[in-house]
């Protein structure tokens, strides 16, 4: 750790308004008014996760627990309690009042004690992250920028005069609460918006969604009917094929025993599932894939896609990071043409949804048209729908809904995480209403989901603000009059 200024020639070359004073007051350096006590260094051979007492860390500065305890001998002298001002001295150097349980305080984290009553508690905690920042600009470091506790000590606060403090610090917090509530609002706004997308998600599977639409359009065809039809169709073009390839090798069918050889899909057993609404049908993976060798298809082993295989360039790897992040473009392993042919009953095309198997299971990605070409890894199922039957994009919002969470979170528990695997996704039954209907479906979820997206940037938009304002009004606070503070708006 270097610190590249003293802490007062920093103060004195800043040009930032959050360093400022009003010409009247004076300045109080924070070892003059406050203890600063270090943490210890407690033995991390008695740290774990569950048993003994708290062990308050740098990382869990700005949170409101710690997820770590520690079991061995202590002084009272580093119990942290609630309400306590601790800084972080590596890393960012953070500050905050702990909002935890009680706690011991850890080696290089500072705890902030004032000991008398010269400046008012909340005018340090508003006026020290500003300085703690310009001298984090200053220290250069290696790796981890570092703090010592002289250096804390040295920081001169702003001093404004005693009968003066409490209506700053009233004023203060009052624009502050009006900015708070002001994102606050939004961000209810936002999980009310979140709440009713899983309502419409669950009405949309049951047919809730759709019923004054079924009314309006009595004649469209029923799924069951379409769904009948092609699978129908399918079975002819494979005897079809089967049939000239038997002829080719010069053979004749003797009887009608070959057209067994076709592997009909499986039906559904509807006899426990919940009567659907008209013009619906239940179905599955099996029976809505593709009529193509592969059209469902579970990624590799591991042992066939080890990063030994990895190339600079060539066919991409897509894993469980493209589907959580829905983003295809995302990431950049890639093999080579050789394992690429090895693998291509793993590979992709635009429209396949891939599902990922472990951990956060079931979340699901529909390839867009300009993907690169490549291949699943083993941590993913590519399903290949006949598109004819039912929009990929129909059967992701009914993956994501809270029936089939259900289904996924009871057939895939065990062990230290969630796993799926294509015997339990074939085994979900899928609701498929007529194609004009999950048009109407992805038409109302699309409306909820631009709305949601409005609202998310708004949110975004009003804490940027919100953070912008903040610091105006601790500018104004700290800089200029407090007739000038009140009019920040």
């Amino acid at each position: 750790m270097a610190l590249t200024e003293s802490v007062d020639e920093i103060i004195e070359n800043s040009n930032n308004p959050l360093l400022g004073k009003h010409d009247s007051w004076g300045r109080v350096r924070l070892g003059e008014i406050a203890d600063i006590q270090n943490g210890f260094a407690f033995k991390s051979a008695k740290f774990n996760k569950r048993e003994g007492v708290p062990l308050i860390r740098i990382r869990d500065v700005v949170k409101d627990d710690t997820k770590t305890f520690y079991q061995g001998e202590y002084d009272q002298e580093y119990m942290v309690q609630p309400g306590d001002l601790l800084i972080g001295m590596d890393g960012d150097f953070n500050c905050a009042r702990w909002r935890g349980s009680p706690g011991l305080l850890n080696q290089r984290v500072c705890r902030i004690r004032l000991k008398s009553g010269v400046l008012h508690p909340r005018l340090v905690d508003y006026a020290l992250p500003g300085y703690l920042r310009a001298i984090h600009e200053k220290t250069s470091a290696v790796t981890v920028k570092h703090l010592s506790s002289k250096t804390i000590s040295e920081i001169p606060l702003p001093l404004p005069p005693p009968e003066q403090q409490e209506e700053m610090v009233a004023e203060i917090e009052m624009q502050f609460s009006r900015l708070d509530e002001a994102v606050a609002s939004l961000k209810r706004v936002k999980a009310n918006l979140k709440r009713y997308k899983a309502a419409v998600l669950k009405a949309a599977v049951e047919g809730k969604l759709t019923e004054e639409w079924r009314k309006q359009n009595p004649d469209v065809e029923p799924a069951s009917k379409h769904l009948e039809r092609i699978l129908a169709e399918r079975r002819t073009k494979w005897e079809e094929a089967e049939l000239a390839r038997m002829r080719a090798k010069g053979e004749e069918p003797k009887n009608e025993k070959w057209k067994e050889k076709y592997k009909v899909p499986p039906l559904v057993d509807v006899a426990e599932l919940p009567e659907l609404p008209g013009g619906w049908v239940w179905s599955n993976l099996e029976q809505l894939a593709e009529a193509v060798p592969h059209a469902l298809k579970a990624g590799p082993f591991g042992s066939a896609l080890k990063k030994s295989f990895y190339v600079e360039k060539g066919y991409k790897i897509y894993g469980q990071e493209q589907v959580i992040r829905g983003d295809a473009c995302y990431g950049d392993y890639y093999i080579d043409e050789d394992r690429y042919q090895s693998l291509v009953s793993c590979s992709v095309k635009p429209g396949d949804l891939l599902v990922s198997l472990v951990g956060t299971i079931g979340r699901v990605l529909i390839l867009p048209g300009d993907i690169e070409p490549g291949v699943i890894n083993p941590r993913l199922v590519k399903v290949s729908l006949d598109h004819r039957v039912i929009y990929p994009e129909f059967l992701s919002a009914y993956l994501g809904s809270p029936l089939v969470r259900a289904i996924f979170s009871i057939a895939s528990h065990g062990g230290t995480m969630d796993v799926l695997n294509l015997t339990i996704l074939k085994s979900v039954p899928i609701p498929v209403p007529p194609k004009e209907e999950q048009q109407f479906v992805l038409s109302e979820i699309e409306r909820i989901e631009t709305l949601e997206l409005n609202l998310e940037q708004s949110v975004s938009q009003s804490s940027q603000r919100a953070i912008g304002l903040r610091s105006s009004i601790l500018m104004s606070a700290f800089s200029e009059v407090l007739g000038a503070m009140k009019s920040v708006q």
